[in-house]
């Protein structure tokens, strides 16, 4: 058998073939497999024109709303994955104010924390924003245009702030001269542990202070982390602010007054009997005076 393919002709196609049957006998047949339009074509592959259109159209794989929390100053890596991307394009939105980030790999902002992250033939399109700060909080909108409108996926960027406090503070903290000291600072909203807690008294940081000695900081990092500062051998020296503080992570602060005990309990005692004393004088200068008004 022997066959003959045509050259398209506009939108038909047509197959010839020619077959023989014997020496003497010989048939020829124009056989048409397919004279169709292209849609109708295409029916063949597919029960309809919507599925062929959701093979070929984009798909974001998450088209619902993420939410993502970042501390503050480290990176937040925004994610959209698209399928049957084409020849589209994938773009960032701020929603806060509509300005449009980033446009395929361009970036249309004097911001350079920004940044679009794509591998080739990669489905995912990142946004990238580095050392984030406060006013990143907000929604962001990756979009891509189709056949039938704009599908977006949102990614709602919360920006949290560390915060440290100080057992038994706020207020003064009040030390005997000798004993030591004991401050526990807890530092709490923070994603991830701090890689370190600083101990300042007045503006000095004091961790790794030989010269003084006598002082320990231990650290237990965890999701709420706790740093326990140590001062042996206290004197009045060591008396004045003491700062706990970590990378991004709002500081706490505490008073300390290292004294003799039997100094301060004195001094009270004495504020207070002499306080008695001006009463009781006052008293009696009052009195006479009271006792003439009334006459």
């Amino acid at each position: 058998m022997k066959c003959q393919f045509s050259p398209f002709v506009g939108p038909f196609v047509v197959v010839l073939c020619a077959a023989s049957y014997g020496k003497n006998h010989k048939d020829k047949r124009e056989i048409q497999i397919s004279k169709q339009h292209p849609p109708e074509w295409q029916q063949l592959w597919y029960s309809n024109i919507e599925e062929f259109q959701k093979l070929i159209e984009p798909v974001i794989d998450n088209n619902t709303v993420t939410n993502m929390t970042v501390q503050l100053g480290n990176t937040a890596f925004l994610h959209c994955r698209v399928r049957n991307l084409g020849e589209r394009t994938i773009s960032w939105v701020r929603r806060r104010d509509w300005h449009i980030l980033t446009f395929g790999l361009l970036t249309f902002t004097n911001d350079e924390r920004f940044q679009m992250l794509h591998a080739e033939g990669s489905e995912d399109w990142t946004l990238q924003i580095k050392y984030v700060q406060k006013r990143d909080n907000g929604t962001y909108e990756c979009q891509v245009s189709t056949s039938t409108g704009i599908m977006s996926h949102f990614v709602n960027l919360n920006i949290v702030v560390p915060e440290a406090f100080i057992l038994g503070g706020p207020g003064d903290h009040h030390v005997d001269i000798g004993s030591p000291i004991h401050l526990i600072c807890v530092i709490e909203k923070s994603p991830q542990p701090p890689q370190y807690v600083f101990w300042y008294h007045n503006s000095k940081m004091i961790n790794y202070d030989t010269a003084r000695g006598g002082i320990t900081v231990e650290t237990d990092p965890s999701p709420r982390t706790q740093s326990k500062l140590t001062i042996l051998d206290t004197a009045e020296a060591d008396s004045g602010n003491y700062t706990c503080s970590a990378p991004n992570t709002v500081p706490a602060s505490i008073l300390v007054f290292v004294s003799e005990g039997d100094t301060m309990a004195a001094t009270s005692r004495r504020k207070s009997s002499c306080g008695s004393a001006i009463d009781v004088m006052l008293w009696f200068v009052a009195l006479p005076l009271m006792t003439l008004t009334i006459r």
